[in-house]
């Protein structure tokens, strides 16, 4: 029992020590496209749940906004609500 490691379903970032930022604001992005399947899923780990912005360095307003694009991509088919390995 003491030599069990601890395994998390995405791996957190501990030695990173780059400035994190926001992808939409430096590219100048203003429209999320949800039925853009291959770019949202950036934004969600293997078992299908979003990322939060502590791990993708996401503002705010952007964050809802990707939400928003994940739940009706989810909704159409375009991506699972659940799954075991979705990379």
């Amino acid at each position: 029992m003491a030599n069990e490691q601890i395994q998390y379903v995405t791996a957190p970032k501990v030695d990173d020590n780059r400035k994190k930022y926001c992808r939409f604001k430096k590219n100048g992005i203003k429209y999320i496209d949800y039925k853009d399947a291959n770019f949202l899923l950036k934004f969600v780990n293997d078992q299908g749940k979003v990322l939060p912005r502590r791990l993708t360095g996401t503002s705010l307003k952007f964050q809802r906004k990707v939400a928003q694009a994940v739940k009706r991509a989810r909704h159409i088919g375009l991506l699972p609500y659940v799954t075991d390995s979705l990379k």
